[in-house]
């Protein structure tokens, strides 16, 4: 289940930065939003909410996740980086990030006139692109 939740990841980055540098570029030159915009930032939420049903899966039956036991306890995990980003920094920074992604998406549907509906997805695609991006185990995708 590991390796489908690791290359799951790397649709799930492109689409979010191609969903994200679309918003960014609708609302600076003011274009329509169209169909295409809506089906983006719809796919980009798709991918997500399934990576982290993916990633819930792994996390609960992964030999990298190592639950306190009488050899490792939280203070051996919190006291390693490695163990701290795979046990607690990256499952609640994507948590983090699909909240923004969702709130975005939700609140864009509710606005009326294009340029609004590509700031929403401007500000909330790229916070959780950053999200993302801050707590991705780089050591483990190379």
């Amino acid at each position: 289940m590991a390796f489908i939740h690791s290359y799951w990841a790397y649709l799930v980055l492109a689409v979010i930065i191609v969903a994200t540098v679309n918003s960014i570029i609708g609302f600076v030159t003011k274009r329509e939003f169209g169909a295409k915009d809506f089906r983006l930032a719809l796919f980009a939420l798709i991918v997500t909410h399934l990576q982290f049903v993916i990633g819930l899966i792994t996390y609960f039956v992964s030999d990298k996740v190592q639950w306190t036991n009488e050899d490792l306890g939280m203070k051996d995990i919190m006291g390693n980086p490695d163990l701290r980003l795979i046990h607690i920094e990256h499952p609640l920074m994507m948590i983090i990030a699909i909240a923004f992604l969702t709130i975005g998406y939700s609140k864009h549907k509710k606005q009326l006139v294009s340029t609004p509906k590509f700031k929403t997805l401007s500000i909330f695609y790229s916070i959780a692109l950053l999200a993302v991006l801050s707590r991705i185990p780089w050591k483990l995708w190379f």
